[in-house]
């Protein structure tokens, strides 16, 4: 597996700059928002290509925050790099996802055990067969947990990660048919990475739109239920 030297092209941070546990989110503001709301004395560690990552504390326990962009190719980068080059044990991404059960709906939380994927991602490990990317156990388990104990609405099961939010034909209803809840574009590059470097990951997501009923979030949904899944991530720490 690859070292490199830190800093890395895209993270500017030395060794030791960032914490073990680095909670993500693909909008480097939402990791910014996170950073504010939840930690104590944060330090940014990263503004290499606005890509704004934060180090603090959070009741007394030494944790990150950073952006990961939009898609599997940026998350497969900075969760590479943070797995193999700075010694990340854990990265929780949180974020949005559109629903395709209708069980699901606005603001509840799907926590991704699987992420299927229609990305060619896994073809550079070069298995014999299809590699199936999922979380670490422990932290999808308090993770369920968190959410029965703060009484917020969720699912767990399996994820579809995209490689394309505009989709000429995406055949969600084939999706749909195997129970896979909601659909994100970046949780199977995460657990990939995670898996190949022996590390944990999670993907928690909120529901901000429905693919089936054509429910969308609000502006005043999104200020009040993505934190929810925010809540679930810090708890975990």
């Amino acid at each position: 597996m690859e070292k490199a030297k830190t800093p890395t092209p895209h993270i500017g941070a030395q060794l030791g700059d960032i914490a073990e546990t680095v909670i993500m989110a693909g909008d480097p503001l939402r990791a910014k928002f996170m950073a504010e709301k939840f930690l104590e004395d944060p330090v940014q560690f990263n503004n290499v290509r606005g890509m704004l990552g934060f180090t603090g504390t959070h009741h007394g326990r030494r944790v990150s925050v950073m952006g990961h962009g939009m898609g599997i190719p940026s998350i497969g980068i900075y969760s590479y790099e943070l797995f193999n080059f700075y010694d990340v044990q854990t990265i929780i991404r949180v974020g949005s996802a559109g629903a395709i059960q209708t069980d699901l709906h606005i603001g509840d939380l799907a926590i991704a055990m699987g992420a299927c994927t229609n990305s060619n991602y896994g073809a550079q490990y070069e298995l014999p067969g299809t590699f199936a990317p999922i979380a670490d156990f422990s932290l999808v388990r308090k993770a369920a947990d968190a959410c029965e104990r703060m009484g917020y609405r969720y699912r767990v099961g399996n994820i579809l990660s995209s490689d394309t939010f505009y989709t000429e034909n995406a055949h969600n209803d084939k999706w749909t048919a195997m129970g896979v809840l909601a659909v994100e574009m970046e949780a199977s590059a995460l657990y990939m990475n995670a898996a190949r470097a022996g590390k944990r990951a999670l993907t928690i997501c909120t529901i901000s739109d429905h693919l089936i009923t054509g429910e969308a979030t609000t502006a005043e949904e999104r200020q009040t239920t993505f934190t929810h899944m925010m809540d679930v991530a810090f708890s975990l720490l």
